[in-house]
């Protein structure tokens, strides 16, 4: 094995935020499963493709095709592939579709896309990894209802995860972290699955992974000049790309049907939107389009921010005044971290200003570098909901790079011990 080079591959990968924050943290990337072309063409475009220095890229195999796959047929056409990497791929991480899980959504036992951790799991039994990695809402602990199958009787999906990868021969840990807690300003609690292969979890030293991510948390802020003693607020990410006193112009996304617009970008002003924009010097910020609000929704929204409690759900009292159907729809505050963003741009109200956010606005709160450009359609509806993955959808589905980095950094630290590969220069400082 080469040095510095423990690998991954991420399966249901999505946009690519926790391929970017692996890649970050000094784990190379062989490759990415996502099976929506849109997301796909996001992750690509970022992490496989490009020349740029700064941007973090996967290392392609030659004769895997470069393009969006459904995991089951990835599987089947590919399992001699998969053979032929078994001990070449070191981490098996990957974040199976949650919204079966979702307390935001539409939480189901019934949802088939519930079951596609397995496919996960057969392709860790191929690959017999050291490390596999999954991450979930946090819903995914707690059992369903009325659930009569002899098989799982009241267990939750995350406690049926665990025991199959015990019996795939990994030991399991299993814990919710915020990523408010790693300088994203969002709360976004998640519930993440750590399998140690038996033969490492007995020749390496026993560690409890949350406690070791959480005592490693102030250097990693400390070392992206975050604060450690309180949260990055909303108004702390975003307040750059605000439209109060700015000059518009017409959209330029090649995405974007004409009639929308942005603002022209003025540059950063705190340390954490500096943070975001670097290595732009001067390039325009992709996925800046504004929302086009009908009269009535713009009086509506003010309305909402005038009257109701910012940073906090709307009651149910505010929803049948402001005749609102949603579960559930927060003015963001500006002096607090977001709310867990969804997929849903409605959801979440700006703090400042009566709209939505755009596309960039999602993408800081959830702690994507500037130079990270979305792909495809902004939005969806109806229907389509269920096959498309527009923008908004990307961002709110993804994990937020830091929180991904953060932990990337503790897993590349314990895997090296007992490995070939130093640890990157930049693994040390952060470790030491």
């Amino acid at each position: 094995m080469e040095r510095n080079a423990l690998s991954f591959i991420d399966l249901f990968s999505g946009c690519g935020g926790l391929s970017l924050g692996l890649l970050k943290s000094g784990w190379k990337g062989l490759f990415a499963i996502e099976q929506n072309p849109d997301a796909f063409e996001t992750l690509k475009h970022n992490l496989v493709e490009g020349t740029e220095d700064y941007r973090p890229r996967y290392h392609w195999p030659e004769n895997l095709e470069i393009k969006p796959y459904e995991i089951s047929s990835f599987f089947e056409q590919n399992i001699d592939l998969l053979k032929r990497m078994r001990g070449k791929v070191n981490l098996v991480a990957g974040g199976p579709p949650c919204q079966g899980f979702s307390f935001a959504g539409k939480r189901t036992g019934k949802d088939p896309r519930n079951e596609l951790f397995k496919l996960h799991l057969d392709i860790v039994d191929v690959l017999q990894p050291e490390l596999v990695i999954l991450e979930n809402v946090h819903g995914i602990e707690v059992a369903f209802k009325n659930n009569t199958e002899e098989s799982k009787p009241n267990k939750s999906y995350a406690n049926l995860i665990a025991s199959l990868l015990r019996v795939h021969g990994y030991q399991v840990q299993q814990f919710i972290i915020r990523a408010v807690d790693f300088g994203v300003p969002q709360l976004r609690p998640r519930y993440f699955t750590i399998g140690v292969r038996i033969d490492i979890s007995q020749k390496l030293p026993q560690i409890d992974f949350k406690e070791r991510i959480y005592r490693s948390r102030e250097k990693f802020l400390s070392k992206h000049g975050l604060p450690v003693d309180r949260p990055i607020t909303v108004s702390e990410a975003i307040s750059d790309l605000s439209t109060s006193n700015k000059t518009f112009k017409d959209c330029t996304d090649v995405d974007s049907p004409s009639g929308f617009k942005e603002v022209v970008y003025e540059g950063p002003i705190t340390h954490y939107q500096k943070l975001m924009h670097q290595e732009m010097d001067g390039k325009a910020l992709n996925s800046m389009r504004l929302v086009n609000h009908r009269p009535d929704t713009i009086k509506r929204f003010m309305s909402i921010q005038n009257s109701c409690r910012k940073g906090v759900q709307l009651s149910a009292e505010d929803k049948e005044r402001f005749g609102i159907k949603k579960t559930a729809i927060v003015p963001l505050s500006p002096d607090k971290p977001s709310h867990t963003l969804t997929t849903l741009p409605d959801d979440l109200i700006h703090y400042s200003e009566p709209r939505v956010h755009t596309v960039r606005e999602y993408a800081r709160l959830q702690s994507f570098p500037d130079w990270f450009e979305f792909k495809g359609k902004f939005t969806t509806g109806g229907s389509r909901r269920k096959h498309e993955c527009p923008r908004y959808t990307q961002v709110g589905n993804a994990v937020p790079p830091l929180l991904a980095e953060a932990i990337g950094l503790v897993l590349y630290e314990y895997l090296a011990q007992g490995m070939s590969c130093a640890l990157p220069n930049e693994n040390k400082r952060m470790m030491s």
